[in-house]
């Protein structure tokens, strides 16, 4: 076991364990520690980063957080395995694995990819759930443009249950027990003091949120506005550079804990998304309309190459493009269907060669899928 996946339950790190984080998370501090000095800059590059920081967590880090909240507490209370239920679901298996696919984030996909790497699954039904899944890109469009979010979703779901029972007529894909590997969750443990404060700053931050998507002007509200926005985030922050967690946080962990560690590996990306963004526009005047219409028929081509890199940045990233007018729905789409998410992590790590496969079945429906809109859309 690794010094950070010790089961402490003390509410904060020991000296040790601390120096330990340091040594594993240099690369992680090293960058929040540039985010604060650009955020308390003065001038345009401060006003830039504070806004964006900001809008990073009103805009989707609450509603991240919302959501988890509510998924790891049913899974953590009511305790259902879900790969056995689904094991007996014979055909039903691929279009269950496609709507929990289909759910915000990537836990969903993870529960279906967890259940392949037992047996309990069709390979077709590990097709659906990747196909299915938009990852973490998913709280951000559905924060901003909730009824685009519905017709990705409504498509994405559709392509993944017809790919899915074609691949079970067509490659029934026998998992081989030597191609399983353990893949180990660190266990944080007791409830943390910065877990219940994660949570306590979400609440007002919803109403920001929520408040934001009924087209009120939340900036007049005064100053405390930004002191929950900014202090949300740099908590966000904070938590994610010396986090023990790399993936997936473990099921035995408290939904507190949970879901303050996963919103704030989301809430790091968004804003990453959000200042790649804002400072090629403010710093750079690179217009990157003008570059997306100029190569536009390999634009949805780009977008579907991209949903190979695991992990949910930079599908993040594309959702961004598309929310501020960079990109058409064509690529949006494409790369929503080919894309894996944080899912294509405990993917790789338990069953490699089924994940490969996986993931090139879902560049089908995507190519077919985009150029369809991009040509006839």
């Amino acid at each position: 076991m690794s010094p950070i996946t010790s089961k402490k339950t003390s509410l904060d790190f020991s000296i040790e364990s601390m120096g330990d984080l340091i040594r594993m998370r240099y690369r992680r501090i090293l960058a929040s520690f540039l985010l604060l000095i650009f955020s308390v800059y003065p001038g345009e590059l401060g006003e830039v980063t504070r806004l964006a920081v900001f809008d990073a967590y009103t805009q989707v880090s609450v509603f991240v957080a919302t959501t988890l909240i509510i998924f790891f507490s049913l899974e953590h209370f009511f305790k259902i395995d879900v790969g056995k239920v689904m094991e007996k679901g014979g055909a039903w298996q691929v279009p269950t694995a496609s709507c929990l696919g289909a759910l915000p984030g990537c836990g969903g996909a993870v529960v279906v990819i967890t259940a392949f790497a037992r047996g309990n699954i069709t390979l077709g039904a590990m097709v659906a759930a990747l196909i299915g899944t938009m990852g973490d890109a998913a709280f951000l469009l559905l924060a901003k443009e909730p009824t685009t979010y519905v017709k990705i979703i409504g498509i994405s779901v559709f392509a993944a249950i017809i790919c899915g029972w074609l691949v079970d007529k067509f490659h029934r894909g026998d998992l081989y027990s030597s191609e399983v590997k353990f893949l180990g969750h660190t266990v944080i443990g007791k409830l943390r003091n910065r877990d219940n404060f994660y949570m306590f700053l979400v609440i007002p931050g919803l109403v920001l949120g929520s408040m934001q998507l009924m087209q009120i002007n939340i900036y007049d509200l005064g100053v405390i506005v930004f002191v929950i926005g900014l202090a949300g985030a740099a908590l966000s922050v904070s938590i994610w550079a010396i986090s023990p967690v790399n993936a997936v946080t473990a099921s035995k962990d408290h939904p507190f804990t949970r879901t303050a560690e996963e919103t704030s590996f989301v809430t790091v990306w968004v804003i990453a998304a959000y200042l790649a963004y804002e400072y090629a526009y403010a710093f750079f005047g690179l217009n990157l309309a003008s570059l997306a219409d100029a190569a536009w028929i390999f634009i949805p081509l780009l977008a579907i190459l991209v949903g190979f890199v695991p992990g949910c940045g930079p599908q993040i990233l594309i959702t961004t493009l598309y929310l501020n007018g960079i990109i058409p729905f064509a690529a949006l789409i494409g790369n929503a269907i080919s894309n894996d998410g944080d899912a294509l992590f405990p993917a790789i790590a338990l069953t490699p060669r089924m994940a490969i496969i996986a993931t090139l079945y879902s560049a089908i429906p995507a190519l077919i899928i985009s150029y369809i809109f991009l040509f006839w859309g």
